[in-house]
Order: structure tokens, then C-alpha cells, then sequence
């Protein structure tokens, strides 16, 4: 059967060749999808300004539904809509501005986050003041006595491995 081409956009796939890849990156059902799915992480100030531009569609307003859906080019917002995204945006924009400016960041943000959790450890560890010692080496259950092990899989000894004569230190 061959390779397969899978479109995340459009959510199918077909034979990959040269024709098939070029016949469906042109075509219409791809471009929009890939448009619908881009549309989806634009800020709230692109959107309100292009919401703004465009007229009311009079088919949406009267029935609530557009037979273009999100290709018409008239408006589907309506004035409260409208209004929460300028709010949004003002919003944005304020902490965008409190953030240059270097002011304190309101309350629940990344960084509050962080001092609380720089706490936490700081008292975990002041509250630990002893430090434990680390677990001794077991070997794993089934496994044979010490004895029987080749010396490589045996633990070394409490000080360490003796050096060999030739590689003595100072």
C-alpha cells in the first residue's frame, strides 16, 4: 500500500506522493482548517480589532446561525462580546505594563508560587537538621550468598576498594 500522509490539521490521511501532498496542501478544506486551527492562539487585541471592522452579520443576529460559520466575513460577535474582549484586552494590557515597570505582580502568579515553594523546602530542611544517613548496600532478594558472587557483582568494602600496590596515593 505504501506510506501514508497524515494531516493533523484536517485530521485524515492519504497516500504520500508528490501529487496527492501538493493536490490536498492547496485545497480548500486544508487552508481552512489550517486557518481555523492558527485562529485559536491569536491574542484578544488582533481579534478585537478585526471584530471591529467588520460588520454585523444580519443573518447571525437574526437567527443565530451563519450559514459561513467561521468564513464569514461579517461579524458574529455581538456588543456584549464585544465589550468583554475590550475588557480582556485592557486587562492584559495593564499587567503587561505593571510587569515592565517592575511592580509587584498580583496575587496567584508563577512567581508567588515559587516563594511559597522556596518556603516549603527552607522549612522542610530546617526541620530535618540531622541528615540521614543513606540505606547499606543489599543485594536484591534471590539473589546467592556473597561468598558465591564473582568480585565484580560483590559490594565493595565499607572503605572503599584497596588501591593496588603500583597506584598508591601520596
Amino acid at each position: 500500500m505504501g506510506k501514508r500522509y497524515f494531516c493533523d490539521y484536517c485530521d485524515r490521511s492519504f497516500q504520500d506522493n508528490l501529487h496527492n501532498r501538493k493536490k490536498h496542501l492547496n485545497g480548500v478544506q486544508h487552508l481552512r482548517a489550517k486557518r481555523v486551527w492558527y485562529d485559536l492562539f491569536r491574542d484578544a487585541a488582533a481579534i478585537l480589532q478585526e471584530e471591529q471592522t467588520k460588520k454585523p452579520c444580519r443573518k447571525f443576529l437574526q437567527t443565530g446561525q451563519c450559514d459561513f460559520g467561521s468564513n464569514c466575513r461579517f461579524s458574529h460577535m455581538t456588543e456584549q462580546d464585544l465589550e468583554k474582549l475590550s475588557a480582556q484586552v485592557q486587562g492584559e494590557q495593564r499587567s503587561k505594563e505593571l510587569r515592565q515597570e517592575g511592580a509587584d505582580v498580583p496575587p496567584g502568579t508563577i512567581e508567588d508560587w515559587l516563594e511559597k515553594r522556596a518556603k516549603r523546602l527552607s522549612m522542610a530542611q530546617s526541620n530535618s537538621a540531622l541528615p540521614e544517613k543513606p540505606a547499606p548496600f543489599q543485594y536484591p532478594p534471590g539473589w546467592p550468598p556473597v561468598q558465591d558472587l564473582p568480585p565484580s557483582l560483590q559490594a565493595p568494602p565499607p572503605g572503599g576498594w584497596p588501591a593496588p600496590p603500583n597506584l598508591q596515593w601520596g
